[in-house]
């Protein structure tokens, strides 16, 4: 059995009197894709923030690599989620302003890496993530699927350990849906880098190698059985 990398034990968070979760636990194996499932509304997008260090859950702790992410400083806990985790989001959240290459580039950038060698290596994922063609072009000049794509690519160009991916697929269609799915499934197994995967798509979620269904709060971890 894979060592633990990431766990998250009873975690609680209320928003106001609205309960978020409600005692929701989960644990990730160094390099295996986790697909977390729940009806709109459940908790699922709650527990990944609290997983990445996002959102202080209000009880409950969550573990990375040994170290307990609620006693980070903020200063520790961004340059974490810089340089040890990837996000992916369902819109892509791409910076308007910026180049596709650019934008993969931003994260290095940000940790001080120098434009030359950021843009090489955003370029080789482009090119490995079939996008390479759109590296000069703003995200308003590209379809959604390659703008997914790009985003990917962002989330992985840090090589990080773990990627955090919210709906990455929610706003694509089926085709470029599974397309994208399977991109992000051989990059991240290529790089050894865990995925924690929140859909509420069964055939999103089949990427994955277990599944974590989220209900009102609480959460029931599922084997993949072959």
């Amino acid at each position: 059995m894979t060592e633990a990398l990431l766990v998250g034990t009873d975690l609680h968070k209320m928003y106001g009197t609205t309960p978020a979760l409600r005692g929701s636990s989960l644990t990730v194996r160094a390099g295996e894709i986790v697909a977390v499932m729940g009806s709109s509304g459940s908790g699922k997008s709650t527990l990944l923030h609290c997983l990445a260090g996002i959102v202080r859950p209000d009880d409950g702790t969550v573990v990375y690599a040994g170290r307990l992410i609620s006693s980070m400083t903020d200063v520790e806990r961004s340059a974490l989620r810089r340089r040890d985790f990837g996000f992916v989001f369902q819109f892509g959240q791409l910076v308007p302003e910026l180049t596709c290459v650019e934008n993969v580039a931003l994260p290095l950038r940000l940790d001080g890496v120098r434009r030359k060698e950021a843009e090489r290596r955003s370029r080789e994922w482009l090119d490995r993530l079939e996008v390479g063609d759109v590296a000069g072009k703003l995200p308003g000049q590209i379809s959604g699927g390659q703008g997914q794509r790009v985003a990917v690519a962002r989330a992985l160009v840090t090589e990080p350990k773990v990627v955090f991916a919210d709906e990455p697929t929610g706003a694509l269609d089926s085709l470029n849906g599974e397309k994208v799915m399977q991109l992000l499934g051989q990059a991240a197994r290529d790089t050894g880098a865990a995925v924690v995967l929140v859909t509420h798509e069964p055939r999103v979620a089949a990427y994955a190698d277990r599944e974590v269904v989220v209900r009102d709060g609480a959460s029931l971890d599922l084997e993949r059985v072959a």
